[in-house]
Parts: structure tokens; sequence; C-alpha cells
């Protein structure tokens, strides 16, 4: 489950995770109806962030994964577990990618710092 407002995997920005849109305009923006909306927060598929007055408010991040939940429901017919298990493995799957990207990016760092060092006299 990806709280709203909070880093998510995927390399997403950090602009992507600034809650913005309430409740009707991330329904207007997916399709979805407000109801539905809140069906996938009771069911823990997604948190959005809380405004003044406790008001729903959802990030760019927080539509996409919408949108990506709508299209497993209605596309790819899963019920809302088995939307709850794509969503956790395709988290982890970004995770890992993410570490091994920065793991990557690290060995070429240091390779690149060990190539331009000047040997010692």
């Amino acid at each position: 489950m990806v709280r709203g407002g909070q880093a998510a995997p995927g390399g997403e920005s950090g602009s992507d995770r600034v809650p913005v849109y309430t409740m009707a305009v991330a329904a207007r923006l997916t399709g979805l109806h407000p109801q539905t909306l809140r069906k996938y927060e009771r069911a823990g598929l997604l948190v959005p962030s809380r405004g003044p007055g406790n008001q729903r408010l959802y990030s760019v991040a927080d539509v996409d994964r919408l949108r990506r939940i709508s299209y497993l429901v209605e596309g790819r017919g899963l019920n809302v577990a088995g939307v709850g298990m794509t969503l956790e493995l395709t988290d982890r799957l970004d995770a890992v990618a993410d570490d091994a990207s920065a793991a990557e990016l690290r060995g070429a760092i240091d390779a690149a710092t060990d190539a331009t060092r000047t040997p010692s006299t």
C-alpha cells in the first residue's frame, strides 16, 4: 500500500507525490465514481493524504495508481484481492529495480572515481 504524499517505488519524482487533487477531481480524472475511490481506500489499495477537515487529497502518482487499479479491474477482470496482490508485487519489483539501479550507479561512480584518481608517488 502506498500512502499519499510519501515516496513510492517506481522512480516517481517528488512532485508526483504532492497531494493536490480533491476526491471529486481525482474521480473525474480517472472516470471512477467517488464511492469507488472510497472502496479502494477501504481495501487498502491506496491511502490518500488528508487535508484540512480530513478531506482526501490525491497526488499525480495516486491518480496514476487509480488508473492502474481501474485497468486491472475493468480491463483484466481482477477482483479487489487480485488487484491488491498485483500491486504489491509490482511495488516490490519496482523497489528491487530501484535498488539494483542505485547499486549499479554507485558501482559506476566508484569506477569513474578510481579511474580519475592519480596514483600516489
